[in-house]
């Protein structure tokens, strides 16, 4: 990153339905182009000109959705106030 510039988390969530496995859902081996290509995209569907955009597949255990989800609503809906306060 250059200098001057700032890194700020973002989350873009959704679910994936199926009747296999997790494990069975997801591609493996994904290449660096087809990964770049989904940057690109979010880049420029989401930010202004100037922003860079940097993603990797996650995807969350289904036992820990719920505190995931948790976590992320915190983040989300908390004021600033509250984070001084805790």
């Amino acid at each position: 990153m250059s200098e001057g510039k700032k890194g700020y988390p973002f989350a873009l969530v959704g679910f994936f339905i199926t009747d296999k496995e997790a494990e069975d859902s997801i591609r493996v081996g994904l290449d660096p182009e087809e990964v770049e290509r989904v940057n690109e995209l979010i880049k420029k569907t989401f930010f202004k000109e100037g922003v860079d955009v940097v993603v990797t597949p996650f995807v969350v255990p289904p036992d820990q959705v719920k505190n995931a989800l948790d976590q992320l609503a915190e983040v989300l809906f908390s004021s600033p106030e509250e984070e001084k306060g805790n």
